[in-house]
């Protein structure tokens, strides 16, 4: 007889259809929930396994001791105790068979265990999404007929907390060649409500993936100090060089980045320049504006950007002196872009990438408006990153023209790229 992927006949399958259009002519068919026929099945299925557990430690413990039962001075069953589980698909209540010794514990639920594995899975991934825990005690109880509470809910995420801080210690690479910075802020307690920074950064790996490094926490405003400790760090996770790091033009930066990594070029992000040109600039002008700064980036060389500059003050020095002036105090950290072929160009352009993670990280923050810790803010972030990738480490295909990329790299950088990986 046929049977399914998981041992069901399709005899067995064709009478639980039946089942359903019976139900489904009766008024309806519930599937999960109490009254749902899922929880019923797996209550079934449950009281099943746990009998069968109980038959196999009784026969293991036979065959050390020479047979069953208490005059033989082996084991046997000793009745019955209730316990109410949470399951996915709703609350199910089972009787878990007892032995006269007491040393019966069952894989399936562990002593004082209350919720199955796929449970916690569930919770997890819901938290990840970016629910609060009053909104996932509101799914439960409206979706499955579940009555948990918000300390439950933590509980269940606190088991993230292990896994992150191996997550966050983890070896990396020894070269990378481009690295990306930013820090978003969150709403902590500890005291009283403030700002706080959490730093992070993307690298993309000589294989053309997309890798989060880590996350960390920052005392204050977000400052060049902080991010060299936070590199510092990474450093000592295995990271012997960097080619090119990514920032947002922070003052002070390009200091802090070649104490850790003396050789790394600091490469200010174009779209970062360009959005703070516009902040000086009437919404009216923004089309007009990006257009005449157009030129000054896409110059061949240092030489025709300054050329392009200086045309861009004489068309809106008088009306907008500020943007060009913004792109003088940039220059140092914008002139390495113009060194770069256009392969590369296109990988350190922007750190859209960077922000894009930062904007899931404050989808999921601002849900919670603020949070009691700093291991509570990292924990939920942490979550948030599972969700972008299962492994943890939000891999993603950087793009399909990274091998010329990497070829340019290793000729710019004169082969540094080659000999790290070594």
């Amino acid at each position: 007889m046929p049977v399914s992927a998981n041992g069901l006949s399709s005899e067995l399958l064709e009478e639980l259809a039946a089942l359903a259009a019976e139900k489904t002519a009766e008024g309806g068919l519930r599937l999960m929930g109490e009254g749902g026929i899922l929880p019923e099945l797996a209550q079934h299925l449950m009281q099943a396994a746990l009998e069968a557990e109980m038959e196999l430690h009784l026969a293991a413990e036979a065959g050390r001791v020479g047979g069953r039962g208490s005059r033989s001075g082996g084991n046997m069953r000793n009745g019955y105790r209730a316990k109410k589980v949470m399951t996915e698909v709703g609350p199910v209540t089972v009787q878990v068979p007892r032995d006269r010794l007491g040393t019966f514990s069952p894989r399936l639920l562990p002593r004082y265990a209350r919720r199955t594995g796929a449970l916690d899975e569930m919770v997890l991934s819901l938290t990840a999404k970016g629910l609060t825990s009053g909104e996932i005690v509101a799914h439960l109880a409206e979706v499955y007929g579940m009555t948990t509470t918000k300390e439950t809910v933590s509980t269940i995420t606190d088991k993230a907390l292990e896994s992150m801080a191996e997550w966050r210690t983890r070896p990396l690479d020894p070269v990378y060649p481009v690295v990306f910075i930013d820090a978003i802020h969150v709403r902590i307690r500890d005291g009283h409500v403030a700002n706080r920074p959490i730093y992070v950064a993307i690298a993309v790996t000589a294989d053309g993936y997309r890798e989060i490094l880590g996350l960390r926490a920052g005392d204050g405003g977000e400052g060049a100090k902080y991010w060299q400790t936070v590199l510092t760090e990474i450093k000592n996770r295995g990271v012997r060089d960097v080619l090119m790091l990514v920032c947002d033009g922070l003052s002070a930066l390009p200091d802090a980045v070649n104490v850790v990594w003396p050789q790394t070029v600091v490469q200010t992000c174009i779209v970062h320049l360009i959005r703070n040109s516009l902040r000086y600039a009437s919404r009216r002008d923004w089309a007009d504006v990006a257009r005449d700064l157009k030129p000054v980036y896409t110059a061949v060389n240092e030489e025709q950007a300054r050329r392009r500059l200086d045309e861009f003050s004489e068309t809106w020095g008088k009306k907008y002196p500020s943007i060009a002036q913004s792109w003088e105090r940039a220059w140092s950290e914008f002139v390495p872009f113009l060194g770069l072929p256009d392969a590369i160009r296109q990988v350190v352009y922007t750190t859209n990438a960077i922000e894009s993670l930062n904007a899931r990280y404050r989808r999921a923050a601002h849900a919670c408006g603020h949070f009691p810790n700093e291991t509570a803010a990292l924990k939920r972030l942490y979550l948030a990153t599972l969700a972008l990738d299962p492994s943890g480490r939000g891999r993603q295909r950087w793009n399909n023209r990274w091998k010329s990329a990497l070829n340019e790299f290793d000729l710019l950088f004169d082969g540094r790229l080659s000999a790290g990986r070594v």
